[in-house]
């Protein structure tokens, strides 16, 4: 019920989109405009229709597995050589159309603690108006030592997620002792800095010390959206908007995705998508830290 419940919410969403979308399209091309717009797509080495394989990709993965939407698609944008600042705020910029959708879902199917949003969410405002503006800088004026910190810190979120996948039974004890202020200013940081991490480290958190998995993924997913969007703004008031076909390509694969992605859950093998998606990232990471390294 709460699954059948869960896709027709995403269901409307991606109509609307999609109509939306139809109509711009029938407009473009009936003021004569398709050429243009295909010539501009093509730019970049084609990077539209790449960007929009990995957001169908990438929205699969966070469907089915509650986290690896960030991680993914950093992974993938550092390993094509795109700057740092540029993919966080590429990411976010399409993340806060998707986790808007996401975070719905669970409001409407009441998956979300207020309370808990709450204890999240602000601090990781706080963080994550610090991460942006030091990628800001740093990813601009250091963007070599900077890439390569960040793949270090995919490699660990890729070891993380392969470790998912051998986690041992939850100790109720840890519930008690988790410090959600600390871990939603880290969190929020950490994702606006790095492109990603929320859902491995907040939700994985969370799951891993007892919190009740529903209002775990639930909650954190609305906090995420409150940070991605205050992720989104700081880097738009510092860096103004680049790359749009980035952003446009991420956005249209995670709308196109995302109403499947709860049928995808009950169906896809979650453990062995932990063990392919954690070493995938692995290896991605691994190429990008020898590229920064030694080339």
């Amino acid at each position: 019920m709460i699954i059948s419940r869960k896709i027709q919410i995403r269901l409307n969403v991606f109509f609307i989109t999609a109509i939306i979308l139809l109509i711009t399209i029938l407009s473009m091309y009936e003021l004569g405009y398709m050429d243009e717009l295909l010539n501009i797509l093509a730019k970049d080495n084609y990077i539209f229709y790449w960007m929009l394989l990995v957001g169908v990709f990438a929205e699969i993965v966070a469907g089915s597995m509650g986290m690896g939407y960030g991680v993914i698609c950093t992974t993938t944008l550092l390993f094509l050589n795109i700057p740092p600042h540029i993919v966080s705020a590429s990411i976010h910029s399409a993340e806060s159309f998707t986790t808007a959708a996401g975070s719905l879902s669970h409001i409407k199917l009441k998956n979300v603690s207020k309370t808990l949003v709450k204890k999240l969410a602000v601090p990781a405002v706080i963080g994550a108006i610090i991460g942006a503006v030091s990628l800001t800088y740093l990813g601009e004026y250091y963007s070599k030592i900077t890439k390569t910190l960040i793949a270090f810190y995919t490699l660990y979120l890729g070891i993380q997620i392969l470790s998912n996948a051998f986690k041992d039974k939850q100790n109720k004890a840890l519930k008690k002792k988790t410090n959600l202020t600390r871990l939603g200013v880290i969190g929020g940081f950490i994702d606006a800095f790095a492109g990603g991490g929320w859902g491995p480290l907040v939700t994985g958190t969370l799951i891993k010390n007892a919190f009740t998995p529903r209002f775990a993924v639930g909650s954190s997913t609305v906090a995420k959206f409150i940070l991605t969007i205050t992720a989104a703004i700081t880097f738009f008031l510092t860096l103004g908007i680049q790359h749009w076909n980035i952003i446009l390509g991420l956005l249209i694969g995670g709308i196109i995705t995302a109403p499947f992605s709860a049928m995808l859950t009950a169906k896809l093998p979650v453990k062995k998508m932990f063990l392919v998606i954690g070493i995938l990232v692995i290896v991605m990471s691994s190429i990008t830290i020898y590229k920064s390294v030694f080339k």
